[in-house]
């Protein structure tokens, strides 16, 4: 069956678009493919057993050829660009939670804090096989990320498969998320700042955030924990802004696209909201892209110590390209690469030090003899002043690598303060 010439215009109109001057035999090739389409096309269309609706099924075409390139390249329909638009804001309705595509399920990269995806405890890692009972098997990513909003104070049932345990279902209700990308706090003597994500008012956050650190604690600021576990990553200005807010000089990320002349660099400029204090980043598997970037930059300049597990492994640049009249097209263009000329892509940001998650638990040690239960031992009566290192930590105590991290950095401060005096 021949294409009617009235459906074969786009067709046509699509071949224009191929460059003047390709060889005529590959040219010739991409018309007959190009054919080819729109012969299945008018099939479905005259022969399926359901009515269809062409625009869908233009929709549904373009966005297997673009999510067949890699999990992250797709189309954007107009509805969808503008809950991307919103999202890069900081505020959108939906569960809060950074998903890809693996091997046909729905993966949580990462839950995100005080969302209602977070508050029922999903985790990095886990697996989404079903949407209210429906599989997830043939949908898109757009298409289980779309039937995953709805209207607020609706709920939706996942049906999640976690390693080492059997599968399982959850009920979430929909909620507005409102993402402050930053929260900050004082551990004792150490400020720790908690990002969540990488949106339009990161940097702001975090510089509100270390502000205020800075001012509770004074001089007896001994370091700081950057928090960047189950970061899903965000946008990549902020990504290299608040590198830059820890960096006096040097590159922080460059980006390498097909052709050699496309690589573009990032470089930081003077100044570091710290002061040159010790830092110390956290990461896990869920920590991915932007934060990665950091995690990256900070690591090959070597200031800061990374701890945690190793990262995600997103490494790949998505352009959004506006398509005028129907949304746009999110397409993989680069790979991330840091200072170094490490690829990130695949292999993540080893840390450091490794610190697996751990519950911390104390040991009884009433029955064990100390000095002070020896016959006539010394008084301290004349005892002055006070150890430093067992100074109170407020961190929660099932927080085994914040633990550890904040430990790390009281041990890097007294230790450069004695070589100093």
């Amino acid at each position: 069956m021949r294409i009617p010439c009235k459906r074969f215009t786009a067709i046509g109109a699509m071949a224009l678009l191929l460059p003047f001057g390709a060889a005529q035999a590959q040219s010739d090739e991409t018309f007959r493919q190009l054919e080819l389409f729109g012969d299945i096309f008018e099939r479905v269309r005259n022969f399926y057993v359901d009515d269809t609706v062409d625009e869908e099924l233009i929709e549904t075409a373009i966005n297997g050829m673009l999510s067949a390139l890699d999990p992250h390249s797709s189309y954007l329909n107009e509805k969808t660009y503008r809950d991307m638009q919103v999202q890069t804001r900081g505020e959108f309705g939906g569960l809060g939670i950074e998903v890809t595509m693996e091997q046909g399920l729905i993966r949580v990269v990462s839950p995100i804090d005080e969302t209602p995806a977070a508050n029922a405890g999903l985790q990095a890692g886990d697996f989404i096989t079903h949407l209210d009972g429906e599989q997830v098997v043939g949908l898109t990513l757009s298409e289980a990320v779309e039937k995953m909003r709805g209207r607020v104070d609706s709920d939706i049932t996942l049906t999640i498969r976690r390693e080492g345990e059997e599968p399982f279902d959850v009920t979430l209700t929909r909620d507005i998320v409102k993402i402050q990308s930053v929260r900050g706090r004082v551990e004792g003597d150490i400020g720790y700042v908690r990002v969540s994500t990488f949106n339009e008012q990161t940097l702001s956050g975090l510089e509100r955030e270390i502000g205020e650190i800075r001012d509770e604690l004074g001089g007896e600021m001994m370091g700081l924990v950057i928090d960047l576990r189950n970061n899903p990553g965000g946008l990549l200005d902020q990504a290299v802004k608040v590198s830059d807010a820890f960096l006096e000089r040097g590159e922080i990320v460059s980006t390498r696209g097909r052709d050699e002349g496309e690589a573009s660099r990032f470089n930081a400029t003077p100044g570091d909201l710290v002061d040159g204090m010790p830092v110390a980043v956290l990461i896990n598997e869920g920590s991915a892209s932007a934060s990665e970037i950091v995690a990256g930059a900070l690591q090959d300049h070597r200031r800061a110590v990374i701890l945690g597990t190793r990262s995600f492994g997103k490494g790949s640049v998505q352009t959004i390209v506006p398509i005028p009249g129907h949304g746009a097209m999110r397409l993989t263009t680069a790979r991330y690469y840091t200072p170094s000329g490490r690829s990130i892509q695949a292999t993540g940001i080893e840390p450091d030090i490794e610190v697996q998650p751990a519950r911390i638990e104390t040991l009884d040690a009433a029955a064990r003899t100390r000095e002070a239960d020896l016959p006539n031992a010394l008084d301290t009566s004349d005892s002055e002043g006070e150890d430093v290192l067992s100074q109170g930590n407020d961190v929660a105590p099932d927080d085994y690598q914040l633990t550890r991290a904040i430990d790390l950095l009281r041990g890097i401060s007294l230790y450069t303060a004695r070589v100093v005096n």
